[in-house]
C-alpha cells in the first residue's frame, strides 16, 4: 500500500480537528503539514490532537511547497470553499472540502473546473455518510427492499455550533461574544442551520434516489430577533414521484451524538414495497415491507474500514484506481448544491423555486 501525503488546510469549521485526528490514525496516510490564518487557533488545536510543531505553517504556499501532499483537507468558512480550493489546485493536489460543497453553485462550479479540469480529484465530506445507520440504510435501497423511492424525510442538526467544537467536546454556548465572532451567524461567510445541515440530507437523498433532482423548492426559515442567519428551516421539495421534506435545526433539545433529541435526528424513506427508519446514531433500522407490515429491526452493518471516513474511502479509490461515487463524489454532491441553492433563493422570495433555473 502507498503512503498518502496529506495537509489539512484553515481551522474555521470544527470538523478540522476529526479530519486531522482520522489521518493520524490512518495506517497508509501520513500527515505533512497544517495551516491557518489564525495562527493562535491552529497552535492550540494542533496541541491538543499532537501534531508536532514543525508541521505547523502559517503561510498556506509554503505549506503546500514544502510538505509536497498529495490530498489537501480543506476546511475553510463555507462562503470561503471555492477561494480556498481555487488556491490550493495549482499545486497539483487532489482536493476534499468538508461540508456542505461551497457557498452556492457557481463556487461549486468554480472547484470542479479547477480541481476536476487538472485531473485530480474533488470530493466533499459528509460525516453523516459514514454512520453505518445511513450506508444499512442505502444497501436495503440498492437490495430492492423498499422498492422505488417515493419519499425521503430528514431532520437533522444539534444544539448550535456553539456547544461543541473538535471531537464533539461540549462548550458553554450562552457565550454571547464567542456568538458574535463566529462565522457561523454570518449570512456573508454561509451561516445558518439550513446552510449548515440541509447539504447533509439532500445530498444524501440523492444517493438513495439515485442522482435524481425534485422539479422545484420550497422553503421557509425561522431567523430569531438579534440574528441575521436561520435556526431553523423547513424545505419542501416536489419530486416525480411526490413530496420529500428536509428539517434543518440549530436548538435541538440535546445534542445527537450524546443523547437523541426528539424529533430524532435522521431519515426517514417511503418506496413502494416498504419504509425504513435510519436514525444518525442507531444500532438499527425500523423496517416495514409489503410481507412484514408490522415492522421489524434490522441491524446496522458492520463497515468495511474504507467505508468509515472521508479520508479512508478516498485513499482507497485512489489506490485501486476506482471511481469515487455516492454522496462524497463531486457530482452526487453538485445535485445537492443545487437544491439547496434552490432553497435559499425560496427562502428570500418567499415561494417555489424550479431547478430548472439554476441551470443543469
Amino acid at each position: 500500500m502507498s503512503r498518502w501525503r496529506i495537509a489539512a488546510l484553515c481551522f474555521d469549521h470544527m470538523h478540522i480537528g476529526d479530519q486531522i485526528q482520522v489521518v493520524l490514525e490512518h495506517p497508509e496516510a501520513e500527515l505533512v503539514g497544517v495551516f491557518d490564518t489564525d495562527a493562535d487557533r491552529m497552535h492550540r488545536i494542533s496541541n491538543d490532537l499532537g501534531v508536532p510543531e514543525e508541521l505547523r505553517y502559517t503561510d498556506h504556499e509554503r505549506c503546500l511547497t514544502e510538505s509536497r501532499p498529495d490530498l489537501a483537507v480543506l476546511c475553510p468558512s463555507t462562503a470561503e470553499h471555492a477561494d480556498w480550493t481555487l488556491r490550493v489546485a495549482p499545486f497539483d493536489v487532489h482536493v476534499m472540502v468538508e461540508k456542505p460543497f461551497a457557498g452556492d453553485l457557481a463556487g461549486a462550479d468554480a472547484m470542479i473546473d479547477a480541481v476536476v479540469g487538472r485531473g485530480r480529484e474533488l470530493t466533499v465530506n459528509w460525516p453523516l455518510a459514514w454512520y453505518p445507520s445511513h450506508r444499512t440504510l442505502r444497501r436495503l435501497i440498492a437490495e430492492g427492499t423498499l422498492g422505488r423511492i417515493l419519499e425521503v424525510h430528514y431532520y437533522d442538526g444539534n444544539r448550535g455550533p456553539l456547544f461543541h467544537e473538535h471531537g464533539k467536546r461540549a462548550l458553554d454556548g450562552t457565550d454571547a461574544e464567542r456568538l458574535a465572532e463566529s462565522w457561523f451567524y454570518r449570512r456573508d461567510e454561509g451561516g445558518g442551520a439550513m446552510l449548515d445541515y440541509l447539504g447533509y440530507g439532500v445530498t444524501l437523498a440523492t444517493w438513495f434516489l439515485d442522482g435524481e433532482a425534485p422539479v422545484d423548492v420550497t422553503t421557509t426559515q425561522f431567523v430569531p430577533e438579534g440574528l441575521e442567519v436561520d435556526t431553523h428551516s423547513v424545505v419542501a421539495a416536489r419530486y416525480a414521484a411526490g413530496l420529500s421534506t428536509f428539517q434543518t435545526r440549530w436548538g435541538t433539545f440535546t445534542d445527537p451524538w450524546t443523547t437523541p433529541p426528539q424529533p430524532e435526528c435522521g431519515f426517514v424513506v417511503a418506496g413502494t414495497k416498504g419504509t425504513a427508519t435510519s436514525h444518525d446514531y442507531a444500532r438499527s433500522l425500523r423496517v416495514q415491507t409489503e410481507d412484514r407490515p408490522e415492522g421489524f429491526d434490522v441491524p446496522v452493518d458492520t463497515p468495511e474500514p474504507h467505508e468509515r471516513s472521508a479520508v479512508a474511502y478516498v485513499l482507497h479509490c485512489l489506490e485501486r484506481g476506482e471511481s469515487i461515487t455516492g454522496p462524497t463524489s463531486w457530482s452526487v454532491s453538485r445535485t445537492g448544491q443545487r437544491i439547496a441553492e434552490a432553497a435559499q433563493l425560496s427562502a428570500e422570495r418567499g415561494a417555489p423555486v424550479k431547478l430548472d433555473e439554476l441551470g443543469a
